[in-house]
């Protein structure tokens, strides 16, 4: 196999791989166009393009989680664990610290903080119509578990993995198509392969861009606590313009200069924002919320995910288990690669625990600090989180902190927070579509790099004009469909050539 790819490496693009960056740029120029002069029309076809993909494709997000995280676990305690993602002699590039705080900032981000309280608070609200002998609260918490646990990372950990092995070990660009190797061979590096880049691409472009408008939605919310800045979707895209800007500044000092220094910039705030919590707020009753979430996770996994698909009324799943699935799969190219950009040196083994297990426990902590702290005061304090989250979904956060003490200082904090993660999501994106236009190359132009950050603010305002929360969400799980069938196609390649190991 390595004769081959030496020979055909002379004939690819070192620098650029212009089919790829020409038609993902004319399909996101085409979708701006289409959505900035018809905004009516797209309105009405976000929504029908959600409904139809809910009712006749949900079970192909169902059955593919399910399908990733089985095959993750036999990979772990497989003979392939001992492989190193490289040659034998390559060290890690990145301490444990700072690989891990990119991972994190990389794989949730925005999206935890957005929903770290609104989600809980709906389903104890609004509880799902679920065979089950849990208490509403812990209900919420452990069907929130569901949705931001093992399935999540298992998306990433897939396209992770196959990028990491056969870039570092089998010496293939940094793209998706040297994933699909053992089973196309040559013809990854035509047309087969142009077409499964942008299909990485325009679905990185619109994961981004969801979670690029929800921090839109809540650092307004915070601006409007902290000083009357008037909510509305012009200030929202002011704010996207704004820190876009900084983003585009981020990206284009690169990976060890710019992002991994924000990224555990953006963790040593977050566990601040977390401690400030745990110790203003109710304690004992975030202990329980994480003992008891975790358990009933652990207990009701595979009851969650038969339920979520066969059981569950059709207007949930599109609002919460299927809109979750679209948006990993449609994040999954670009956490995917990455972490596998920032892994090199590793074991399969060591890859999988520390990209694995390490992002869901600290995911699980941040949402029994947030839901729990919520639930509290909504249970036993009487305060009106239900109303301000049922309200505006984005304010969920800001209501809470008015509950506890030095509002104004956590709230600030909490503004700071998602600000740090709006940058580092939208710099972390710029470059992993940047690497996938330009051929794999791990350190592409600056001006693609700009234009690609550029681009991911506008579509996110787009989406936010053109119809707000439904529209970011239809545009996750639009864009994870057809990447959900590549996931399946990148699963069959990397076990038939792990087997070639020795």
């Amino acid at each position: 196999m390595e004769s081959k790819i030496k020979i055909q490496q002379v004939l690819f693009f070192k620098r650029t791989n212009p089919p790829v960056f020409i038609i993902s740029a004319l399909i996101m120029l085409g979708f701006i166009l289409m959505a900035t002069l018809f905004g009516e029309s797209s309105k009405k076809i976000f929504d029908s393009v959600q409904s139809t993909i809910v009712k006749d494709f949900s079970w192909v997000f169902t059955i593919s989680t399910i399908m990733f995280l089985i095959f993750i676990f036999f990979l772990l305690f497989s003979r392939f664990g001992r492989i190193r993602l490289g040659q034998p002699d390559d060290k890690p590039e990145f301490g444990y610290t700072t690989w891990f705080a990119m991972m994190f900032s990389a794989g949730m981000g925005i999206g935890l903080v957005f929903w770290s309280i609104a989600e809980p608070i709906k389903h104890f609200t609004n509880p799902p119509s679920i065979d089950s002998q849990l208490s509403p609260a812990n209900l919420a918490m452990g069907i929130t578990y569901f949705h931001w646990g093992l399935h999540a990372w298992s998306v990433f950990i897939v396209v992770g993995l196959s990028l990491a092995y056969f870039s570092y070990r089998k010496g293939l660009p940094l793209t998706i198509r040297s994933c699909f190797y053992p089973l196309l061979g040559n013809k990854i590096y035509g047309p087969w392969g142009h077409a499964i880049d942008i299909f990485a691409v325009v679905g990185t472009m619109f994961g981004v861009a969801t979670s690029l408008g929800l921090g839109a939605m809540q650092v307004n919310s915070g601006l409007n606590f902290l000083g009357d800045c008037p909510e509305n979707k012009m200030t929202q895209i002011v704010l996207i313009v704004l820190i876009t800007a900084c983003a585009t500044v981020s990206v284009v000092l690169g990976l060890e200069k710019g992002i991994s220094r924000l990224s555990y910039f953006n963790i040593c705030l977050s566990i601040i924002l977390i401690a400030f919590l745990f110790f203003l707020g109710p304690t004992m009753f975030i202990l329980q919320t994480f003992g008891n979430g975790v358990k009933d996770y652990v207990s009701n996994i595979f009851y969650f995910s038969y339920w979520s698909e066969w059981v569950a009324k059709p207007s949930w799943q599109s609002s919460w288990t299927i809109f979750y699935w679209g948006w990993w799969i449609a994040w999954a190219p670009f956490v995917g690669m990455f972490i596998a950009r920032i892994s090199k040196g590793r074991t399969l083994r060591e890859f999988i625990i520390g990209g694995f297990f390490a992002p869901v426990f600290a995911t699980f902590i941040w949402l029994s600090v947030f839901g729990g702290t919520a639930l509290y005061l909504e249970i036993f304090e009487g305060a009106p989180i239900s109303q301000a989250v049922s309200a505006n979904v984005s304010t969920a956060l800001f209501e809470t902190l008015a509950y506890l003490p030095m509002e104004k200082i956590t709230a600030a904090l909490s503004t700071l927070v998602i600000v740090t993660f709006f940058v580092t999501s939208s710099d972390s994106g710029s470059l992993v579509i940047d690497i996938l236009t330009a051929g794999g190359d791990q350190n592409p132009p600056a001006n693609q790099r700009v234009f690609w950050a550029v681009t991911e603010g506008v579509i996110a305002s787009v989406l936010l004009l053109a119809g707000g929360l439904q529209a970011l969400q239809t545009a996750a799980i639009a864009s994870g469909l057809p990447f959900a069938l590549i996931m399946i196609g990148m699963c069959f390649a990397l076990f038939k050539q792990l087997r070639n190991e020795p």
